[in-house]
């Protein structure tokens, strides 16, 4: 009954340990991106407290083995050192998980931070569009009255020309009659 009792922890022990391990491959991971000063601080403290768990199941395996009584028996104080390391084991496992909570906090105020600065840059950027709109706008509006002066302008032109032909020939008229 001992045996499968201490099979069993030995199990469950070895699924923490690679939970906990696959959570530290998690935060590594995220050790590539850029942090933040306050994420890489809480990041480094997660993972000394992965370390010193490391630690605490190595001395707990070791405490397992650990056979003190009578032809090689586990002895009430055995047992103990092992549960007492099990404790321990225990509330850091409940140190890593605040800790993680704080770091997905920080996490998420990046997010929150990133989402705001594409918010802000997106309206600024479909005001400098709205902006770009409104001046070829009055860009084409300017080209428009331009060549409406043009036209202006050339038929300005037109009536002097012919009012200078019409006067030139009434003055060729009149100077020709006052010669004869």
């Amino acid at each position: 009954m001992e045996f499968a009792c201490s099979l069993r922890k030995k199990q469950i022990m070895i699924r923490n340990f690679l939970i906990f391990s696959l959570l530290f491959l998690a935060v590594s991971a995220q050790a590539v991106q850029p942090d933040t000063s306050a994420y890489n601080i809480q990041r480094l403290k997660i993972n000394k407290l992965l370390a010193e768990r490391s630690l605490k199941f190595g001395q707990y395996d070791e405490s397992l083995h650990a056979r003190t009584g009578i032809f090689g028996l586990q002895t009430k104080k055995d047992i103990r050192n092992s549960n007492e390391i099990l404790r321990q084991i225990t509330l850091n496992d409940n140190d890593i998980f605040k800790e993680i909570k704080i770091l997905m906090d920080y996490k998420d105020l990046e997010v929150e931070k990133t989402k705001t600065e594409v918010s802000t840059s997106g309206s600024r950027v479909q005001n400098y569009m709205l902006s770009i709109k409104k001046l070829q706008d009055q860009q084409e509006k300017l080209k428009q009255d331009v060549a409406a002066a043009e036209k202006s302008k050339n038929f300005s032109m037109l009536i002097i020309v012919v009012l200078i032909l019409t006067l030139i020939g009434l003055l060729i008229y009149l100077f020709k009659m006052k010669k004869v």
